[in-house]
C-alpha cells in the first residue's frame, strides 16, 4: 500500500538512539518516515512504537555497507512513495574510541569509512532520482560530529573523526552538484548525545540532538546548503 501523505523522509539507522527520535519528530511535522535499519527486528519494532503512537512509520530493511542492500531499500521505497521531501544519513559506528592514531588498525579506519562515508555516498546517490521529483525542493541532511571538524579536531577517536571529516567533504561535494536542482545538502554536528554510542553521562538528550537535523529538515531555507550546522548556527569546518 503506498503512502498517502504528502511529505515523505528516509532515517538510517533510526531503529533506535538519535536516528529514532529524529524519526518521531518528523511523524510529528506530518511525514510519513521510512525506518530504515540493517536490524530488521528493532527497525520493525521502531516503525511499529511510531505507528502505535498515530504515526506513519514504514520499516525499511538496508544495510549502509551493503550496495545492494541500499538499491533493494530504494525498490522498497519506490512501492509506497513517488518522491523523497529528506533524507537523514544517520547510521554511523564509532569503534574504540581511545585508541589513539599511532596505535589505530587501519582495518578499524576502513570499516569506519565504509559505514560513515561511502554509505551515505550511495545512499544519496541511489535515493537521488526520487529527492529530484520533490516539487518544492529536497533536503538532505548528513549526521557529522564535533569530533570532525578540523578546528577542534583533537586525538579523540581517530577512525571515527577522520571519517566524519571526510563526510563534511561529501556534503560539500553533492550541495555544489544538487545547488541547481533544489536539493539542499547540509551536515550537523548533534553534540554529546545520550545514546549507545555516546553514553549514559552525555550532556545532551536525544530530542535535543535532533533538533537542528529536523529544523534543518522542516524549517530551514533551501538557500542554506553545503554548511555545517551546530544548535541552528553554523559550525567551524
Amino acid at each position: 500500500m503506498r503512502t498517502t501523505h504528502p511529505k515523505t523522509a528516509v532515517v538510517t539507522g533510526s531503529n533506535r538512539g538519535i536516528g529514532k527520535e529524529i524519526a518521531r519528530q518528523l511523524c510529528q511535522c506530518g511525514f510519513a518516515v521510512f525506518i530504515a535499519s540493517r536490524d530488521m527486528h528493532d527497525g520493525r519494532e521502531a516503525a511499529d512504537e511510531l505507528c502505535a503512537e498515530g504515526h506513519e512509520a514504514i520499516f525499511l530493511h538496508m544495510d549502509v555497507n551493503d550496495p545492494l542492500s541500499i538499491k533493494n531499500a530504494v525498490g522498497t521505497f519506490s512501492q509506497k512513495a513517488d518522491h523523497l521531501d529528506v533524507l537523514v544519513n544517520n547510521a554511523g559506528i564509532l569503534e574504540n574510541a581511545d585508541v589513539p592514531i599511532t596505535k589505530m588498525n587501519v582495518e578499524q579506519l576502513q570499516r569506519a569509512m565504509e559505514t560513515n562515508v561511502y554509505g551515505p555516498i550511495i545512499v544519496i546517490q541511489d535515493f537521488l532520482p526520487y529527492l529530484a521529483k520533490t516539487p518544492d525542493g529536497a533536503r538532505i541532511i548528513n549526521v557529522s560530529s564535533g569530533a570532525g571538524s578540523l578546528q577542534r579536531m583533537r586525538t579523540y577517536a581517530p577512525a571515527y573523526s577522520i571519517s566524519k571529516t571526510a563526510l563534511n567533504a561529501v556534503t560539500r561535494q553533492f550541495a555544489a552538484s544538487l545547488q541547481d536542482r533544489r536539493i539542499a545538502v547540509n551536515t550537523v554536528d548533534p553534540g554529546w548525545v545520550q545514546t549507545d554510542m555516546g553514553g549514559a553521562h552525555a550532556p545532551r538528550s536525544v530530542e535535543s540532538g535532533a533538533e537542528t537535523i529536523v529544523w534543518l529538515a522542516t524549517e530551514a531555507p533551501l538557500t542554506e546548503t553545503g554548511k555545517f550546522w551546530k544548535d541552528k548556527r553554523e559550525a567551524d569546518w
